[in-house]
């Protein structure tokens, strides 16, 4: 029988990093006492009225212009109708029909076989990023059997990205998610904190045998890291094939991935498909965007968006910032990876160049072979470091002066990470860790332990 062939398609909730929500003034903040950031239109009172939110509509813009998107300059505002305690108008404020961004695509590399040395590139096709407004939270208390409602998040702007079904297994899903987040946080349109749901994804899956059309697909809701999402779409991969195997059939619904079993369950069906009559939303006007060349004269620059305006102050993106640091310090494509993959590690190996000796490629060994296993065992960021990019270029000038061994700068490192305040050269005096450079002295060592042992001197000279 012909293999298998996996299928899998990404949906990207992302929190638009901004004051305050998307139609109404109330500020956005993580973890505040509940309900405490609740406007009259987040709680859906009559006669409440949206009002759009600027930096969220620049926000999207910038991420569709760094996806390659191509950025209606009319998008339109829906209503999605559903029920849930959370969503006190009975509807959300989405872009069904015409969305701010389409057609874009975002290239991603990963490790063939766990092999940093060999890279490859891919691309994922983005359908389009649309507009909308969150939910509250419903947290349900089993002790006394009742639901709580937070209201905080209702309104709060997000983007939603929805990719091509482009991909074939967990760890280009994981890839490709990576680098998405990477890219937010470098335009600073998200901060993309999963731990916080300022990033949420959703994958659909199906498996189909080559030449056959695809086959029912599930999808797995609200995976809150990317090494959840490795695992769920590999597990759910993996289910289908053996349940179709098995004589089983595959149903059209909704599942969520149990982190503590590694496994995905069943949520609901999706048989009987919701209809969420969907209408247009009748207190928005359509969005207008402007370029350079559409833009009236008199018109007020406070008062519209300029996509060209955007696209010019666009930072640079982590693929380009990697083939900067490749070209610039001689380092392998691999490293350039491992250094943006942690935030503030760029800035602390440049420090280091700056402050040292040592040739780039051998400073880039130890930060990553050794700084950063420290880091990672102790579960610390870049900036929680006891050991500064100062002391780090000092050991390595030690080093590369051949005043150490590098035995002897594991060993200093060691002591520098207890965080004592002492300098390289003092922990080196201190612990007596010198090469000797002089023969003489070397002569007079070996001579003092040779006449401290004579009897062995004898029985090795008699063996």
């Amino acid at each position: 029988l012909a293999p298998w062939v996996p299928v899998v398609g990404l949906e990207i909730h992302a929190q638009i990093s901004s004051n305050s929500k998307l139609f109404s003034g109330s500020q956005v903040q993580f973890a505040a006492p509940p309900n405490s950031l609740v406007s009259f239109f987040d709680a859906s009172l009559p006669g409440t009225l949206p009002v759009l939110n600027r930096r969220c509509v620049e926000a999207a813009v910038m991420t569709g212009l760094a996806l390659n998107c191509s950025i209606n300059k009319k998008s339109l505002f829906d209503r999605k109708h559903y029920f849930y305690a959370d969503l006190p108008a009975g509807y959300q404020i989405t872009q069904q029909r015409i969305p701010i961004a389409v057609n874009g695509s975002l290239s991603y590399s990963l490790c063939i076989d766990n092999k940093m040395s060999q890279m490859v590139t891919k691309t994922v096709r983005i359908k389009q990023i649309q507009l909308e407004q969150d939910s509250g939270k419903s947290l349900h208390d089993d002790t006394r059997s009742q639901t709580l409602v937070d209201l905080n998040r209702a309104g709060v702007g997000l983007m939603e990205v929805v990719m091509e079904p482009d991909m074939c297994c967990g760890e280009e899903a994981a890839a490709a998610v990576r680098e998405l987040q990477l890219i937010l946080q470098t335009l600073g349109s998200s901060q993309a904190v999963m731990a916080e749901g300022q990033l949420r994804v959703d994958a659909n899956v199906s498996v189909h045998h080559p030449g056959e059309p695809y086959g029912v697909r599930t999808e797995v809701k609200n995976i809150n890291s990317i090494r959840f999402l490795a695992k769920a779409v590999d597990y759910e991969i993996q289910r289908q094939i053996e349940e179709l195997e098995n004589g089983g059939t595959i149903l059209n619904e909704t599942r969520a991935f149990d982190s503590k079993l590694g496994c995905t369950v069943p949520m609901r069906d999706k048989e009987g498909k919701q209809d969420y009559r969907f209408m247009p939303e009748p207190n928005l006007p359509p969005l207008i965007l402007y370029d350079a060349k559409s833009l009236p004269a008199n018109m007020n620059h406070q008062q519209v968006v300029n996509i060209d305006w955007i696209h010019e102050r666009l930072p640079d993106l982590p693929s380009v910032k990697r083939a900067k640091l490749v070209e610039q310090y001689g380092i392998l494509p691999e490293h350039s990876f491992a250094l943006l993959n942690e935030d503030g590690l760029t800035e602390f190996f440049e420090n280091v160049v700056k402050q040292t000796q040592m040739k780039p490629k051998k400073v880039i060994g130890w930060i990553l072979n050794v700084l950063l296993s420290y880091l990672k065992q102790h579960s610390l960021t870049v900036k929680e470091s006891p050991i500064s990019s100062l002391m780090m270029a000092d050991l390595l000038n030690l080093l590369e002066k051949k005043e150490i061994s590098s035995t002897a700068a594991k060993q200093v490192l060691a002591e520098l990470w207890k965080g004592e305040e002492k300098t390289p050269l003092e922990i080196v005096k201190e612990k007596k860790l010198e090469l000797i450079q002089d023969q003489k002295e070397l002569e007079q060592i070996c001579q003092a332990v040779i006449d401290g042992q004579e009897n062995e001197v004898i029985m090795m000279a008699l063996g």
